[in-house]
């Protein structure tokens, strides 16, 4: 005799398979809240079967409904630029660095050079140009100082053969800002020798001329004082914004800086005897009331074989930085005139050393 609740010895173990495969327990299970006399009565339209809707027995323990939108709530995506706020951690508790896998390799972007590299994005002081400047001159309002080196001809070097002058106008630091160049014709050359007249253009580094020398032919000696030497300096070409005129002294070289009014403005003062033996010549740039030196044009020694075998010359020139760059344009020109007055060799004729030759 079997136990209450136990199956008889002829009915198979727990469970009870039945047809179509599905099991039941061997005895009857009372239903929460249905059949049971303990349970309080179930509420009208209350059914054990899933009703259309949803849910409709108690929730398991511990279940939390999830939360149910309001009516007029915004459902879309959120708007643009939307951060949403930052979740609490737990007290002391601080997310540790996420570092990327070994051998991982970013993959490339084609966002272009960053700032720092966009030769575009460089932003170029701006300097203020002084009014009054003519064109291709701006540089010369930035420095004191001019080197002008002639260029060696070697046919010249050679053979005694009168070529144009070239020259090459250099800043402090070597650096060229300019180049010279003589436009003459040959029989002028060779026949005048240094008293010739001439052109000079004076080009910068884009081969733009931006100063234009003219020099007539004239007398350089002292005992013709009505016909003494003088260039003029045109700056662009065609417009005069200066003179360089030698003045009348039976030793001195002396010369007046003047501008385009012909006002004297400064003045030159060369040596009795403008000779360089194994030194620089000086010639002394003053006031116009010859009180104060400001300045020179001085003929550097060039080394005992350009000297003595060509007239190869270098020239400095010193002025105040603060000069009317137009002064400093004549001042160049003065330089040009000097050369070939006291230290240009043409042929078999020597280089003058005075103003009585």
């Amino acid at each position: 005799m079997s136990g209450p609740g136990y199956p008889p010895p002829n009915q198979p173990p727990y469970p009870v398979p039945q047809p179509g495969g599905y099991s039941v327990p061997p005895y009857p299970m009372a239903q929460p809240g249905y059949g049971d006399p303990t349970q309080p009565t179930p509420p009208p339209g209350f059914s054990v079967y899933p009703q259309p809707g949803g849910y409709q027995s108690p929730p398991p323990h511990g279940y939390q409904p999830s939360p149910q939108p309001q009516p007029g709530a915004y459902q879309g995506p959120p708007p643009h630029g939307y951060q949403p706020a930052p979740i609490a951690q737990p007290g002391g508790y601080q997310p540790g660095p996420l570092s990327p896998p070994h051998g991982y390799q970013p993959a490339p972007t084609n966002a272009g050079p960053s700032p720092a590299q966009d030769p575009h994005n460089k932003v170029t002081p701006y300097s203020a140009v002084p009014t009054g400047v003519p064109p291709g001159l701006e540089y010369l309002t930035q420095i004191d100082q001019i080197l002008v080196h002639q260029k060696v001809e070697l046919l010249e070097a050679f053979i005694g053969f009168e070529t144009n002058n070239k020259y090459e106008i250099k800043n402090s630091m070597g650096q060229k800002i300019y180049k010279a160049t003589e436009k003459n014709d040959c029989c002028t050359r060779n026949c005048c020798g240094s008293l010739r007249h001439f052109n000079m253009k004076i080009t910068d580094n884009n081969d733009q001329e931006v100063i234009h020398l003219v020099r007539p032919y004239k007398c350089a000696s002292c005992w013709c004082p009505c016909c003494l030497q003088e260039l003029e300096v045109q700056a662009p070409r065609g417009t005069t914004i200066g003179y360089v005129v030698q003045t009348w002294h039976p030793f001195l070289p002396k010369f007046s800086i003047q501008n385009a009014s012909r006002e004297t403005v400064m003045r030159v003062v060369g040596p009795c005897f403008a000779c360089n033996c194994c030194g620089d010549i000086n010639f002394e740039l003053k006031t116009k009331d010859e009180g104060a030196s400001v300045g020179r044009i001085s003929k550097q020694w060039s080394g005992l074989l350009k000297e003595v075998f060509t007239d190869t010359d270098n020239f400095g020139i010193q002025f105040p930085l603060d000069l009317d760059v137009k002064v400093k344009a004549v001042l160049l020109g003065a330089c040009f005139l000097i050369d070939f007055m006291f230290f240009e060799k043409t042929g078999e004729m020597s280089q003058r050393n005075t103003v009585l030759s």
